[in-house]
């Protein structure tokens, strides 16, 4: 069993941007800046921006934080979209997710101008991807592929089953290893209402698990030497940390882990190459703006 460390990849992809960024700089060409809107006070949203805002430092990126209370109209949010749109100095943008109830999430997504939408959330960017045109594939998404395609995973031609069908992950995840050029895998999609779900799981040389359960896959939902990616990060209580919680995956680690060829861990397996795949984003934004 070999462990995919998301952590000591991204880590080396956010170098090898940092020295692309250093580049172009040195050629008279200037930063790439991301912008993140955060409305409200979620933890989770919180970590995550910040994480965003380390990763643009480490890439040399510039980085602009807007905040909102989470009383903000939709009405105000969309004004703030349009002039992020406008903004030239700006290569692309992102609105952390979720927002409040009251907020129409689908309006605000399709208000961003599709060519700084680094998250890959338009419309138009899931077409393109879905019909393999150029395009911001959604960082999730392009995480776990960079990482099977580091690791030296052979994808083409295997079996592959993705638990779970949100727009986010499941979706995207299973256009992409459909396609040539990304998985060239025999793809099955999942879900909570699939009557033949571990019958599915069990013939799978690869399992994507993005359904949200906290320790969902089990040891005999699992072939010998199959590769696991685990997308979930449930927090469940636990007394015994400081924060009050620890994050689980979809994947039941410790008795999954010895049956397979690869398997990423939570934390420091998909996560970190999310935020890095957004810097991805970020820099083929800047230089598509630039004409490079």
């Amino acid at each position: 069993m070999q462990l995919i460390d998301g952590k000591a990849t991204a880590a080396a992809i956010k170098a090898e941007i940092a020295e692309e960024v250093k580049r172009i700089v040195a050629g008279g060409g200037r930063q790439p800046h991301l912008a993140a809107v955060l409305v409200g006070h979620d933890g989770g949203s919180e970590t995550y921006v910040k994480n965003k805002v380390l990763a643009c430092e480490a890439c040399g990126f510039k980085s602009t934080l807007i905040r909102y209370e989470d009383n903000v109209t939709e009405e105000e949010l969309l004004h703030c979209v349009a002039q992020l749109n406008r903004d030239d100095s700006i290569d692309g943008f992102i609105v952390q997710l979720p927002l409040p109830k009251h907020i129409d999430e689908q309006k605000i997504i399709e208000a961003i101008d599709y060519r700084k939408d680094v998250d890959g959330f338009h419309p138009i960017n899931v077409g393109r991807m879905a019909i393999g045109l150029p395009c911001f594939i959604s960082a999730t998404p392009l995480g776990i592929i960079t990482l099977l395609q580091r690791y030296g995973i052979e994808t083409s031609g295997k079996k592959c089953v993705i638990l779970g069908r949100s727009n986010i992950v499941g979706k995207p995840m299973a256009q992409l290893m459909m396609q040539k050029q990304y998985g060239d895998a025999t793809v099955t999609v999942c879900h909570s209402r699939s009557k033949t779900l571990k019958d599915e799981c069990r013939a799978a040389d690869i399992i994507i698990a993005a359904i949200g359960r906290p320790e969902f896959v089990t040891a005999d939902m699992v072939k010998e030497g199959a590769v696991i990616i685990d997308v979930g990060t449930t927090r469940v209580p636990d007394a015994s940390r400081k924060s009050g919680y620890r994050l689980c995956g979809d994947v039941k680690f410790d008795e999954v882990a010895p049956k397979c060829s690869f398997i990423t861990p939570v934390p420091g397996g998909v996560g970190p190459m999310t935020i890095c795949s957004l810097m991805k984003n970020t820099l083929l934004a800047a230089q598509t703006r630039n004409g490079k």
